[in-house]
């Protein structure tokens, strides 16, 4: 499990784990609880490049970044933590 602090937005924390190039699961803590709820559950099972060319520069509101923005950043964060460790 990699834990990630995001920046810029309501959430507090997102714990990500893969398994390989698969999102096993993404938790959030903070944030719209039904919505990113929705988004763990989305992702789940999912192939890493594929959910970050779908998410990454998503915005919310006049932020200039959202929840699964940082997803994707924590995502990429996991997969570079396990390939060093590989």
């Amino acid at each position: 499990m990699h834990t990630y602090i995001p920046r810029g937005v309501c959430s507090r924390q997102i714990d990500v784990e893969l398994d390989g190039d698969t999102i096993k699961s993404v938790q959030f803590t903070g944030g719209c609880d039904g919505n990113l709820k929705a988004i763990s559950k989305l992702v789940t099972g999912q192939n890493v490049d594929d959910i970050v060319a779908m998410m990454e520069g998503h915005t919310c509101g006049r932020r200039s970044t959202s929840c699964v923005d940082q997803m994707t950043k924590a995502i990429r964060e996991a997969q570079a933590k396990a390939a060093d460790q590989a």
